[in-house]
């Protein structure tokens, strides 16, 4: 009796608490997003020109040699193509690494800095138009390696300085344009910028880097133009598991071979993950925000009620989209393998890699000795080749998140907010020893085909969107002259 008055009592309870979550859904306001290319072609070719330059100097990053000449030719691209920055500004060269230093009003305030790497990954395979071409088409998009990655980044905030000095505007507090030549190979370019912050004592009040930008119908269901803000960088781990044996001839195989007992390996941490999902306040924030934009009232119900329905979001997520289910938890994907050189010789040792995305709540340390112990079972050694942690997360109530979508809301008045999880890497998870408000936006829109042209075959983007892009950072600029 007293097992079916509890019963009855969970049960009413649930209840109460769905009623509760579709009175919040059926109140909650249904919204629509707006957003069109800058209908300005002159200004829209004038911009597009200046970044078909910058594309024709090829800069692709090599881990094996760093080639600062390559890269001191490209900040003679830039000088001349922003001639008053040059003028105005303090270079600061690195090692083929550059920063520009753009003195401010008031030296008490903490500085900001704009960032976008200037290295871009090889152009292999065959493209319709010479991959450093920057080629120009009638339909007004720009070909080349690094068009959408991310010199179009590079390209937007010193266009916005320059403009703005040609205007003879000072900015309330220092301005650094920086960008690393290293960043495709995850080297050292952007840690011997932060060296550099360090050595002279400054610390950065914002940063704002790539890592999220403006992107079309970023969830099933979800239809419409968002402004994508990196809240959090997942951390990066390239591990190594090896597995040995005493070899021999494959006409008498013994069981537990080498790459038989990876293979299990593998298949359990591919089938059954050892990592834990949980939801995080960026990717709360991210499914709240993205809720009043559903047609579907059950998937509106569901994303703007996560209090309540954070269990069934952790199993549905992975299955609506790989990049949501990312975001839940620490991954880990199986890169590169070895065995024997030899079609017919069991190896001594094989090999294969594993690399881990680690998540905040499940971190490197945690992470790495979950994997490693799962190997073990398999007589797998692991070695940690490198490592690195996931970053800070960005406060959504703090003022540089505020400014970025107080600016974002002025330049694109009609797209949705949408801070997510950045599960890829870059250059803006070295700064954090010197900058607490590291934000990951880059004011550039690409359409899904321009997305998946990135480090591929054609990339591409509009050069209507270089003009909004450059306001954006004028704003970014101006803005902190509220602080």
């Amino acid at each position: 009796m007293l097992l079916l008055k509890l019963i009855g009592l969970v049960l009413a309870v649930i209840i109460v608490l769905l009623i509760i979550a579709i009175i919040r859904t059926l109140l909650l306001e249904k919204k629509t997003t707006y957003y069109e290319y800058s209908k300005d072609k002159k200004r829209s070719m004038e911009y597009g020109k200046k970044l078909s330059k910058m594309i024709q100097v090829e800069t692709v990053s090599h881990r094996d040699d760093p080639e600062v000449k390559k890269f001191r030719g490209f900040h003679k691209t830039l000088k001349e193509l922003f001639p008053n920055v040059f003028k105005k500004c303090q270079k600061i060269e690195i090692d083929g690494n550059i920063m520009m230093k753009w003195k401010g009003q008031d030296p008490t305030l903490d500085p900001i800095i704009l960032i976008s790497h200037i290295d871009v990954v090889p152009a292999e395979g065959n493209w319709t138009y010479p991959p450093f071409s920057g080629k120009i088409t009638k339909d007004m998009r720009i070909y080349g390696r690094g068009t959408g990655d991310i010199k179009c980044g590079v390209f937007s905030f010193y266009q916005a300085a320059e403009e703005l000095i040609k205007q003879g505007y000072t900015p309330k507090c220092d301005v650094y344009l920086g960008s690393s030549c290293t960043e495709e190979i995850g080297g050292n370019g952007a840690p011997k910028m932060v060296n550099w912050f360090k050595e002279h004592g400054i610390h950065l009040f914002m940063l704002s880097d790539e890592g999220g930008g403006i992107t079309r119908d970023p969830v099933a269901g979800i239809k419409g133009t968002f402004a994508a803000i990196g809240v959090f960088e997942k951390g990066y781990g390239d591990l190594k598991f090896s597995a040995k044996s005493n070899g021999g001839h494959s006409s008498t195989p013994p069981k537990n071979t080498p790459i038989a007992r990876l293979a299990a390996f593998e298949n359990e941490i591919e089938n059954h993950s050892p990592f834990k999902a949980k939801m995080s306040v960026a990717l709360e924030a991210m499914l709240n925000g993205l809720a009043p934009y559903s047609d579907n009232f059950w998937l509106r119900l569901v994303m703007h009620n996560t209090w309540l329905f954070s269990p069934v979001l952790k199993i549905v997520l992975p299955m609506i989209s790989t990049e949501a289910g990312a975001m839940l938890k620490t991954t880990c994907a199986f890169t590169m393998q070895k065995g024997s050189n030899g079609y017919n010789v069991i190896p001594q040792e094989a090999w294969v890699t594993g690399n881990l995305r680690y998540i905040p709540h499940e971190p490197l340390e945690a992470s790495n000795k979950k994997i490693s112990e799962i190997a073990k079972k398999y007589d797998i050694d692991t070695e940690v080749v490198l490592a690195t942690p996931h970053s800070k997360a960005l406060d959504l109530n703090g003022d540089p998140y505020k400014m970025t979508v107080k600016c974002i809301n002025k330049i694109f008045p009609g797209i949705g907010i949408m801070p997510y999880v950045v599960t890829g890497g870059t250059d803006s998870r070295f700064y954090d020893p010197v900058c607490d408000n590291c934000v990951r936006f880059s004011p550039i829109c690409t359409e899904p085909d321009q997305m998946k042209s990135m480090h591929a075959i054609d990339e591409n983007i509009f050069i209507t969107t270089l003009p909004q892009a450059v306001d954006y950072y004028k704003e970014l600029i101006k803005i902190q002259e509220t602080r």
